[in-house]
């Protein structure tokens, strides 16, 4: 089945990647940069480097811009995956929702109206165990942005099995959703089993919100 994987740079839906490229003929990725830091739908910190990512995969990227408004943001959305069904023939869409039941029913709609399959393959799963398969799957991954309690120390750590642990003290005290769904963190690959070149980062800055979110903002990637 010929698939496009949504694609914000992050750790979910480069989990989902990888079990889209073992199981579907994986044709391109696609890329929603939005201009509201509030979007209810998509990743935004460092988005715009999706691009060397795709590069370094070895897949053809589609992007779309929105304003990011609630629902609006979801036109754009269906646009650029009705360019995907013209140019590369796809028959479904694949995404990184684990729990979030607005984003997977709204992608869901989408592919329902345009007549092609939605896949969530993180769906419901362990969100523990989803950060372990990670690591055991030699994933390099960074934590860009913290944006809920307890999380500062986070910011610029790669997510390993220490990593976890710290997470994992922190759900125990507060509850926070484990992979960071609800926004209590974002994450950007470097390196993955399908990547066919590491990335580094070779300059970036941190940036800290009078919410008290902290991002780290990459400047330079190599």
């Amino acid at each position: 089945m010929r698939t496009a994987v949504l694609f914000s740079g992050g750790k979910d839906s480069g989990l989902a990647l990888k079990y889209a490229l073992e199981f579907t003929e994986v044709k391109c990725l696609i890329t929603i940069i939005s201009e509201n830091d509030e979007s209810y739908m998509f990743h935004i910190p460092n988005i715009k480097w999706t691009k060397k990512q795709a590069e370094a995969i070895g897949l053809p990227l589609l992007t779309q811009n929105t304003k990011g408004e609630k629902e609006k943001e979801l036109h754009d959305l269906k646009k650029v995956i009705k360019k995907a069904i013209k140019d590369y023939k796809i028959e479904a869409i694949v995404t990184g929702a684990i729990e979030s039941v607005y984003q997977a029913s709204r992608v869901q709609k989408i592919t329902n109206e345009l007549g092609i399959e939605c896949f969530n393959p993180l769906w419901q799963k362990d969100q523990f165990k989803l950060l372990q398969e990670l690591v055991n799957e030699k994933f390099e991954i960074i934590i860009v942005g913290v944006f809920g309690e307890g999380l500062g120390n986070l910011i610029g750590k790669n997510i390993n099995t220490q990593t976890i642990e710290e997470i994992r003290k922190i759900y125990s005290k507060l509850k926070i959703n484990p992979a960071g769904e609800g926004g209590e963190y974002e994450s950007f690959i470097l390196n993955a089993p399908y990547f066919k070149k590491k990335l580094n980062i070779k300059k970036y800055s941190i940036i800290k919100e009078k919410s008290g979110g902290i991002m780290l903002m990459i400047e330079e990637l190599f």
